[in-house]
């Protein structure tokens, strides 16, 4: 039987995350002439070049994209077979744990997820970092770029794991003394009673509330779109608009505001809040220890 270099899945997947052998020679630890070698050696057991270079870049092949995902699982099932399996302790556990969450997700994480680690893990340090411009979850995901997304979860890939936390609900909030706020809220009145400021990060001006209005014969007025809850909230503090926000969110900002939280008077679909992972993660127990602190703080907030 053929014997195989394990090293040479790993330096592949090095190679085609970094696209270049400089790059894939840092992550391995290894020269760049010892990672050429071994490009060498792969183009030889593969018969298929790999990589083409493109002026200080290097292109991989049809081949090397077929094969991307599958080396990308398999150097990961590599790297778990090898690790120790040692005990969690987690008073020395030095490691950094990135997450993406919305300003929402964040707000409540934010310090009842640090206060719980600092308890258990006082070496461990949290990233919570937002969603950029090329933020793709199920690639970021995959590739180990965040450990866990923090959020509302509906169409994520087959191969990701996703566990909801709890369910939260839409409420609308004004400023204190609002017209709004001094009797019941029918949905006309919610509807046409003030400007209405939509929270898209995507700058859209529609969504679930105007669809159940549309079902009643309603419109409301748009006259703001902001991309974030917080900025939203803090809008209403200032104004006449009335702005939906979740209502953990909401009763957590609202007596810092000076803010009326409302019914919306409308059936809405509940907001409900998830983590998701790699299962690559499933057998680490940091990771395990992780998604358990997650769960209980955002439990805790909620």
């Amino acid at each position: 039987m053929q014997l195989v270099d394990a090293n040479l899945v790993l330096s592949l997947d090095a190679l085609l995350r970094e696209e270049s052998v400089f790059g894939a020679a840092r992550r391995m630890n290894v020269s760049a002439p010892a990672m050429s070698r071994t490009l060498a050696r792969l183009r030889k057991a593969t018969g298929d070049a790999l990589f083409v270079r493109a002026g200080h870049r290097m292109l991989p092949t049809p081949r090397a994209l077929e094969l991307r995902e599958r080396v990308r699982l398999a150097a990961e099932e590599v790297r778990s077979i090898l690790r120790p399996n040692e005990r969690l302790d987690l008073g020395t556990l030095v490691r950094i744990f990135t997450l993406h969450a919305n300003d929402y997700s964040a707000v409540l994480l934010g310090r009842s997820l640090d206060a719980l680690v600092r308890a258990q893990a006082p070496h461990v340090t949290l990233r919570i970092v937002a969603e950029g411009p090329n933020y793709v979850r199920e690639e970021m995901l995959r590739s180990g770029e965040i450990d866990l997304d923090v959020g509302v979860h509906t169409k994520l890939h087959a191969d990701l794991r996703v566990q909801t936390v709890y369910h939260d609900r839409m409420v609308a909030v004004v400023r204190e003394g609002h017209p709004l706020a001094s009797k019941r809220l029918t949905p006309r009145r919610f509807a046409t009673g003030a400007g209405h400021v939509a929270i898209s990060r995507r700058g859209l001006t529609t969504g679930p509330i105007d669809a159940r209005l549309k079902e009643l014969g309603l419109t409301r007025t748009v006259q703001l779109v902001v991309p974030a809850f917080l900025a939203g909230a803090w809008v209403a503090a200032e104004s006449d608009y009335i702005v939906p926000v979740p209502w953990v969110l909401a009763k957590h900002v609202a007596p810092i505001l000076k803010l009326r939280i409302l019914e919306i008077p409308l059936v809405l679909d509940p907001v409900n809040i998830a983590q998701a992972w790699h299962p690559r993660f499933d057998g680490d127990p940091a990771h395990a220890w992780l998604r358990k602190t997650v769960r209980r703080a955002l439990r805790d907030r909620g």
